[in-house]
């Protein structure tokens, strides 16, 4: 997959978006009512308008959208002749942004089309403005949305959808809340890891994810602690980016199949969920992936490099663990309230996702995601 999106980078890199959109008279800016507040970002807003250029803002991006929330706001636009999308906010409302983008298109499928399968065509010309680091949607195909009928999620995915320009400006990043900062860090930490230990993985996504994986570990926790540290916020931007792209050649398992059904049903965040998911997944997958664990622990800043292969798996898995807890995440479901008598649900319903199961780098049996499972529920005895 080609990713041919032009990345503008740094500290006040939006400064000039008048320029950079001179062409388009009509901008649809997709965003949510809390990133809207921000004034780094409605500063860029302000820049985006111009005498000869309408901007029309949808700010009503819910958290994890549902195929209703997309509908509905594709019922409020007044018009869908517009030359340009830009979605500025974290993974929901880029992902929005991103299926507006080919359903503004005239003749364009139906987003029901779109959920069955069918694929989009084209799009209208779009750029994409990360203000979380860790989805990485600005640079995957996919657009994520809950299904509330299945309790679950699903993926529309096309290239069609990657951008024509993402914009990586860490001072739209700083006003993040620091829980909010971990558990997006985390979701970028599992889509490297779990992209660079797929079944599919490749020399260009290994590329990518050992990239964002080195920046990734330098300053993650810098960057949740220090919130105006502009060099610690970038890189983390730049790790999520890469990880998208690792994503768009590769694909994340484990931890993505079973964290889907703890967000389709309970609407835990979705980075919440990985967290909680990434240490007892990577524990099962370790045996089958020592080797590119190795070469990931490695990229530690505090990598021992006394230790052997087997002992760099384990270590790793090992400073998962650490790391959820130093960022003061949760590490089982018992801390958000969720009963253990829903076991067979989530498992059959993890089990359902077979597009990212497939991508586990070991076989993987119902009763292999009943005993992770279990292992978020260390407090009780089932």
């Amino acid at each position: 997959m080609n990713i041919n999106s032009t990345v503008i980078s740094g500290y006040q890199a939006l400064s000039d978006i008048g320029y950079i959109i001179k062409d388009k008279r009509r901008v649809l800016l997709v965003t949510d009512k809390n990133i809207a507040a921000i004034p780094a970002v409605r500063a860029v807003m302000a820049q985006a308008r111009s005498p000869d250029r309408r901007v029309d803002i949808i700010d009503s991006v819910p958290p994890e959208p549902s195929q209703h929330d997309v509908a509905r706001i594709l019922a409020s636009l007044e018009v869908r002749d517009v030359d340009m999308v830009i979605g500025i906010g974290g993974g929901s409302v880029l992902d929005v942004a991103k299926l507006l983008s080919v359903l503004c298109v005239p003749g364009a499928p139906t987003l029901d089309a779109l959920l069955a399968g069918e694929k989009p065509r084209a799009r209208v010309a779009s750029m994409l403005i990360p203000t979380t680091a860790g989805t990485g949607s600005e640079a995957t195909p996919n657009a994520i949305l809950a299904i509330p009928e299945q309790e679950t999620k699903v993926g529309i995915i096309s290239p069609i959808m990657l951008p024509d320009i993402v914009a990586l400006a860490p001072e739209l990043t700083t006003s993040m809340p620091a829980h909010i900062a971990a558990s997006t860090g985390i979701d970028a930490l599992c889509h490297l890891i779990e992209c660079f230990t797929a079944t599919v993985a490749n020399p260009v996504s290994d590329n990518y994810a050992l990239i964002g994986l080195k920046k990734l570990f330098a300053s993650l926790e810098t960057a949740v602690a220090e919130p105006a540290n502009l060099g610690a916020r970038l890189d983390m931007l730049w790790a999520s980016y890469y990880g998208g792209a690792a994503i768009a050649h590769a694909g994340t398992h484990l931890v993505h199949a079973m964290s889907y059904p703890l967000g389709g049903k309970y609407h835990i965040p979705h980075g919440v969920a990985n967290a909680i998911l990434l240490a007892p997944c990577m524990r099962f997958v370790r045996p089958a992936a020592v080797k590119k664990f190795v070469r990931a622990y490695d990229l530690l800043p505090t990598a021992d490099t006394s230790l052997n292969e087997e002992e760099k798996s384990h270590a790793l898995v090992d400073y998962f663990a650490a790391l959820v807890k130093r960022l003061r995440l949760p590490a089982s479901l018992d801390e958000l309230g969720i009963a253990a008598d829903n076991l067979s649900y989530l498992v059959t319903a993890a089990l359902d996702v077979q597009r990212l199961m497939k991508n586990v780098p070991a076989p993987v049996s119902a009763a292999d995601v009943r005993g992770i499972y279990l292992a978020l529920f260390p407090q009780k005895n089932y």
